[in-house]
């Protein structure tokens, strides 16, 4: 049981941790776009990963969302859970991996609001060149892991423990007016047994109008 229980832990914490790095990795600078307007001098922006990838931080908080889904969830909903991590980490990979293999359409938001250029044809040409930062490789990872975890999710999640609570549910049932226990219970409490039933909902009307709930009917 130990050990299930480390099992899960560990999966909860690299599923939160991977997130993390992502949206770590997301407002990050991801590329240095040189860009040339005729008639104007050529200046380098700056691309962050909000511009480059701006899906990649709904992502990256939808994991860490779902770590602590997976600290209470049972067996079936962890399985739902586990491919919805695979999704999410498989979409953050591909945010990452567009961006690394076209940085300048990744920085076209950054050059129409710097230059004013629009459409996708004219930004790029605008783009004379483009380097990638080392952050997107670093979502691009953030994302294999993720999906690698919700994998090992979907493999191992049976064998999870189940959620624990400090607390038991107390479930209140009608009593049955003909155990004799409740009829000696109700002569001692009232101090005869022939009264009426007294009822958890009378007592709190007679509260409600001032009238004192122990005293005898």
């Amino acid at each position: 049981m130990a050990s299930a229980r480390r099992v899960k832990l560990t999966h909860i914490l690299v599923v939160l941790a991977a997130s993390g790095l992502a949206l770590l990795a997301w407002t990050q600078p991801w590329v240095n776009a040189d860009v040339a307007q005729s008639g104007a001098a050529r200046q380098t922006l700056e691309v962050a990963g909000a511009t480059a990838a701006p899906g990649v931080t709904a992502l990256a908080l939808a994991g860490m969302a779902l770590a602590g889904a997976l600290s209470i969830a049972g067996p079936v909903i962890r399985l739902v859970l586990g491919v919805l991590e695979v999704l999410l980490g498989f979409s953050v990979s591909l945010s990452a991996f567009l961006a690394i293999t076209d940085p300048a359409t990744a920085s076209a938001g950054a050059v129409t609001d710097a230059t004013g250029i629009s459409g996708t044809e004219s930004v790029v040409d605008a783009v004379v060149s483009a380097s990638v930062t080392p952050w997107p490789f670093v979502a691009l990872l953030a994302g294999v892991v993720m999906a690698g975890a919700g994998v090992s999710v979907l493999v191992t999640a049976r064998r999870w423990p189940g959620p624990t609570s400090r607390y038991q549910a107390v479930r209140f049932e009608p009593v049955d007016a003909g155990d004799p226990g409740v009829g000696a219970g109700a002569g001692a409490g009232t101090g005869t047994g022939t009264g009426p039933e007294r009822d958890a909902v009378d007592d709190w009307d007679g509260l409600s109008r001032g009238e004192d709930p122990t005293a005898p009917r």
